[in-house]
């Protein structure tokens, strides 16, 4: 399998449109919201062509308590005397600049990043991403699922500590350079999209570094610490119902959204309330609308959309319908 694709990107002119370089990159964390923070992080840079160059990884001290022990393996203990994200956030820009980052589900790897980088009052110096789970779709790769371990056993890749970042990097690594042959052999358009970073972070009091048992100096976690998420106020229009293909959206439409976006989430759901729609931070029967680059994905909201059925857009269509909406009917 490795051999053919090697030899059929070999036998083609290597699209010249493709990036010069590459950061495949990891992070294991404490959970999954949007206050969590990074505990690990790998990176292996790899050239034009998907060949590594280095690699590098660190540990970081959330300065809480560490999460999921039993997925990642990271305890409080462990993580006491490794560096702050602000102390290791110079060297990890050198190695992910002028690069493409490239990650499995990028979208979650990128906001962990992103918001770690806002935290430190910095800026990652990444411009585009490229999603390993995207592009295993653009080839059409026969996989059972969008699962790491799935595309490592496609391209005979063996994992050693899954949930550790530099092991996951490496295999992602390894299982990304024959993807990349595969799309420069037959002119696939790499599926890039634009990293915005954040430039918002909290002005509230740091939690202190971690404490024995997991917890921090100031008595614990607090969730929110970084920045709490916007309450937004309630849409003052009622819901018309769902979004009929071929109409205009109308003010009050409650919209959901799933997935990676190129423009960042927060910016296109300010959007979306701007323009009077009710933007649901979940799905059910009186969804609107799904807006989805990937309507084939099983998060649950996708899940639920196909179960409903829940009309479903992508992003640059919802862009478009974002520029007429249709106000709400007088009462």
């Amino acid at each position: 399998m490795l051999d053919d694709l090697s030899t059929a990107a070999s036998q083609a002119p290597w699209p010249v449109a493709y990036p010069q370089g590459y950061a495949v990159v990891d992070v294991e964390t404490t959970g999954l919201a949007r206050d969590d923070r990074i505990i690990s992080a790998a990176v292996y840079r790899l050239d034009a062509r998907g060949e590594v160059e280095d690699h590098w990884y660190t540990l970081v001290n959330p300065e809480r308590d560490p999460g999921p022990v039993w997925i990642h393996g990271l305890t409080s203990d462990v993580l006491d005397g490794a560096p702050l994200f602000r102390e290791i956030a110079g060297e990890l820009s050198a190695r992910l600049a002028d690069r493409v980052l490239v990650a499995h589900n990028a979208v979650f790897d990128w906001s962990m990043l992103a918001r770690e980088y806002a935290r430190a009052q910095t800026e990652a110096p990444v411009r585009q991403r490229l999603c390993t789970i995207a592009l295993s779709k653009e080839l059409g790769l026969p996989l059972p699922n969008h699962k790491l371990e799935s595309l490592a056993a496609h391209f005979g890749v063996v994992q050693q500590r899954a949930h550790h970042a530099l092991d996951d990097a490496r295999v992602l690594a390894e299982a990304f350079r024959p993807s990349l042959h595969a799309a420069a052999s037959r002119g696939v358009r790499l599926p890039l999209l634009e990293c915005r970073p954040l430039t918002e972070w909290s002005a509230s009091p740091t939690i202190g570094r971690q404490a024995s048992g997991g917890h921090s100096s100031s008595g614990g976690y607090r969730a929110g610490s970084w920045r709490p998420s916007r309450k937004r106020p309630p849409c003052p229009y009622p819901n018309p119902g769902r979004y009929e293909e071929g109409k205009p959206l109308k003010q009050g439409m409650r919209v959901a959204f799933s997935g990676d976006t190129s423009v960042e989430r927060e910016l296109l759901e300010d959007r979306a309330v701007e323009a009077g729609l009710h933007v649901a931070t979940s799905l059910s029967r009186v969804t609107s609308l799904l807006v989805t680059n990937d309507p084939d994905s099983g998060t649950s909201k996708t899940v639920k959309a196909r179960q409903y059925g829940t009309p479903v857009i992508d992003e640059a269509a919802f862009g478009q319908l974002l520029r007429d909406v249709e106000p709400a009917a007088e009462e």
